[in-house]
């Protein structure tokens, strides 16, 4: 196949790394691309929101395969463009990624069809938002209704933050909801629009700071796979959750195809939806990749083309643990430029591949861009032995601009009780 990869992210890194290595995927185009992807794939500087532009490069390629990476170009109905010219496509058409697009939509979603997830109520102004906070206790949680890249949410714990995030937010649709106590899990499944099977958990740390402080970012880091998510877990949550969304979907005629991502509370109760995204998460994407076993892009291929009841996903024995390596200042203003060196001697440590997320090239030397810079991943055959090869690994990174926590997976080692840095 002639595969080609929308994005620029750590996540499209890791999907580039995991595709190369598919028998079936002989050339990989990845529109734009970075630094890291370059190494799989060939780069070409194309918008992969301009869907014009997208199709032109399919068709002058010959592609037979188009996996789209990043939310924005879902949203903006890249996928409806591509399958209208007969492309196949991993990847949700535009009205399918609402699920992500709006929680407002996903929550009226859940409401008609007695998916579990929090109490809600969906208002339209600032004024309204501040009405509606009366009805609920606190903590409570104040969502912007649209796309934030992992950001757009306060878990206000006073009343004063509540409409303090209500005012940040201003005029617009927001989402009210009851604050859910337990632990947070993240479930993957491939959906073909019709069939939904599990491929993968995974848990991430969104808070800045060590011990889970500080304000939210995309991802600081993620471990594959989520031992909290049990086997009976992640079966009520595909039985409860997962499959009554696709089969909603598909009644409603926009039926879902790609990869469904279902953000879970784990509650006394059972699993509740927290949100859903309509890809692959980040950095959880760089922690998955390196556990799928067999042809991935052959994978992606049956999704795609609704075959997905004839494939059956694996992963290896192993785990996985991705550290995120982000510029200082981030999430509010990163500094960018800084030089980064030594990323071949992290990647000699057994089981680790150094996944970029925000880098550039300034003549000969790789530069920071973005806020988070690297994902540096590690597997072994334990979740204490992937934590320290990937800290080791981390270790060996020269990037004076850069910063990491030391304390990813902390939940998972108390609760094993295994030495925070033990193993190899």
């Amino acid at each position: 196949m002639n595969v080609l990869l929308l994005g620029s992210g750590g996540r499209e890194d890791a999907l580039a790394w995991r595709l190369r290595q598919s028998p079936s995927c002989e050339t990989l185009i990845a529109a734009p691309g970075n630094p890291g992807i370059a190494r799989w794939a060939e780069c070409v500087p194309v918008d992969p929101c301009d869907p014009a532009a997208i199709i032109a490069l399919a068709e002058g390629r010959a592609i037979d395969l188009v996996v789209i990476g990043p939310e924005a170009p879902l949203v903006a109905g890249v996928g409806d463009a591509l399958r209208n010219a007969g492309f196949a496509v991993f990847g949700p058409n535009a009205a399918a990624a609402q699920l992500e697009g709006s929680k407002g939509f996903t929550k009226d979603l859940c409401a008609a069809n007695a998916i579990p997830t929090a109490g809600y109520v969906r208002v339209e102004t600032a004024a309204a938002a501040h009405d509606a906070l009366k009805g609920f206790g606190i903590p409570v949680v104040i969502k912007a209704d649209g796309l934030a890249a992992g950001k757009g949410v306060t878990v206000a714990m006073s009343r004063e933050e509540a409409e303090a995030a209500i005012d940040a937010a201003g005029d617009g649709p927001m989402v009210i909801e009851e604050f859910l106590s337990g632990e947070e899990a993240s479930l993957f499944a491939l959906v073909d629009g019709v069939t939904a099977v599990p491929l993968a958990s995974a848990q991430d740390h969104k808070r800045v700071g060590e011990g889970d402080t500080g304000p939210n970012t995309g991802g600081m880091g993620a471990y594959c796979p989520a031992p909290v998510l049990t086997a009976e877990l992640q079966q009520r949550a595909m039985d409860e959750i997962v499959i009554p969304t696709a089969k909603a979907m598909a009644d409603a005629g926009t039926p879902f195809s790609g990869v469904l991502y279902a953000g879970l509370m784990l509650t006394a109760d059972g699993p509740k939806l927290i949100e859903y995204n309509a890809r692959f998460g980040d950095p959880e994407c760089e922690a998955i990749m390196p556990l799928i076993k067999g042809d991935f892009a052959e994978l992606l291929l049956a999704v795609a083309t609704g075959r997905l009841g004839e494939a059956h996903p694996k992963l290896s024995a192993n785990h996985s643990m991705t550290i995120i390596v982000a510029a200082q200042g981030y999430p509010g203003t990163p500094t960018s430029g800084g030089l980064i060196r030594e990323i071949e001697a992290a990647e000699q440590v057994p089981g680790v591949t150094v996944f970029h997320a925000g880098t550039a090239r300034s003549g000969d030397a790789l530069v920071a861009k973005g806020g988070r810079v690297l994902a540096v991943t590690a597997i072994a055959d334990t979740f204490a032995n992937a934590r320290a090869r990937a800290y080791r690994a981390v270790d060996q990174i020269d990037f004076a601009d850069g910063f990491h926590r030391r304390d990813i997976g902390w939940r998972e080692l108390e609760r094993s009780g295994e030495n925070a840095l033990a193993g190899e």
